[in-house]
């Protein structure tokens, strides 16, 4: 998967340096597109039931794809601007995730983790 968030990387700076908009990606510019298009996928989903947010149709669905694509698009190229290898930042939240949220004490049940240290303490 890192080759191809490497070579999606690599088409994402070319095309902006074709087009001399790296001035314009800076990292607080594209976090803010990135938060603009996350709303825009919300949106998608406002009103729908849990259910119907799993059953679009052809059209919602690749409008859906289009928004994720923007997302992903400008999350790439805010950690090429800021030297971020995305895939190991990952890597390295999960470990984190896994040790917070041990999954013999959290099987089935959403709390954030300072709530389950509240029921620790009682």
């Amino acid at each position: 998967m890192s080759d191809s968030l490497d070579l999606l990387n690599e088409r994402l700076k070319a095309f902006a340096q074709e087009r001399d908009w790296e001035q314009f990606h800076s990292p607080k510019n594209l976090s803010m597109a990135l938060i603009a298009e996350a709303a825009e996928l919300v949106e998608h989903f406002q009103w729908l039931s849990e259910e119907q947010s799993y059953q679009l149709d052809a059209d919602k669905h690749e409008e859906v794809a289009m928004e994720m694509a923007d997302i992903l698009i400008f999350l790439v190229r805010c950690a090429e601007r800021l030297d971020i290898n995305l895939v190991e930042a990952a890597q390295r939240k999960i470990a984190i995730n896994e040790a917070r949220y041990p999954a013999d004490r959290v099987r089935g049940d959403a709390r954030r983790a300072n709530e389950y240290d509240k029921e620790d303490s009682r």
